[in-house]
């Protein structure tokens, strides 16, 4: 009965029943991918337009193969068609484009019969997506923040904060120095990994004391920080 099951076919006859089969299983492990894709976002707030993508991703690459079979002028008209089309939207996330090739595997191999292949891989993927996501691998121990404090222009900003810096933060950098109201203030940005015990506020408030009261942010998502 395994055999059956993970039988491996170069075509299989293209029938009304032998489509709707393909076509189900395809939708099944499609939305199997996007509940695994829901529960391990670490974004806790997904876009519904994406997950439906994700859900008809493998069949639609189940129909495309059905079509192709084995005839050659097929995949070559098949190619020429999809050269032209221009996909408007941004490269996102790169969990997002692998979940996209994630899907576009899966309804390969259902196209091409292999359904016993297609639901080990697309079950033993997710349980391993799973596990990685929830055991949080490879994050970060200490988060990266932007530091955007405003100086006057007669302050020398060299130097200046290096004792709050080590005070308050493991790494600091200097990555940006501009100026600003006519050339009357200098704005600088700096990305720092702040101790996990310091005070946030405490930092904020002797930065304050040294630049005169100017503006300060602390940016806490410096991966979106508009530099």
């Amino acid at each position: 009965m395994l055999d059956s099951i993970f039988k491996t076919s170069e075509q299989i006859n293209l029938t009304v029943g032998n489509a709707m089969l393909t076509l189900v299983i395809a939708f099944i492990l499609g939305l199997i991918i996007s509940i695994t894709y829901i529960k391990t976002n670490s974004k806790k707030i997904h876009n519904q337009n994406f997950i439906l993508t994700l859900v008809m991703i493998s069949p639609i690459i189940a129909i495309i193969i059905l079509l192709i079979g084995d005839n050659a002028a097929r995949a070559f008209g098949l190619a020429g068609a999809f050269s032209i089309i221009r996909f408007r939207s941004q490269a996102g996330d790169p969990k997002d484009i692998a979940y996209v090739f994630f899907t576009m595997a899966a309804g390969l191999a259902c196209g091409i019969g292999m359904f016993g292949y297609a639901a080990l891989f697309t079950i033993f993927l997710c349980i391993l997506t799973a596990i990685l996501s929830f055991s949080n691998f490879g994050a970060n121990k200490h988060h990266e923040k932007a530091l955007k404090i405003v100086i006057p222009e007669d302050l020398d900003y060299h130097g200046v904060f290096d004792d709050l810096f080590e005070k308050y933060t493991i790494t600091h950098e200097l990555r940006r120095v501009k100026t600003t109201e006519l050339g009357s203030l200098f704005e600088l940005v700096y990305m720092v990994n702040m101790r996990f015990e310091a005070n946030e506020k405490d930092f904020m408030d002797e930065l304050r004391c040294r630049n005169g009261n100017l503006s300060i942010v602390l940016i806490l998502n410096a991966e979106r920080a508009d530099y």
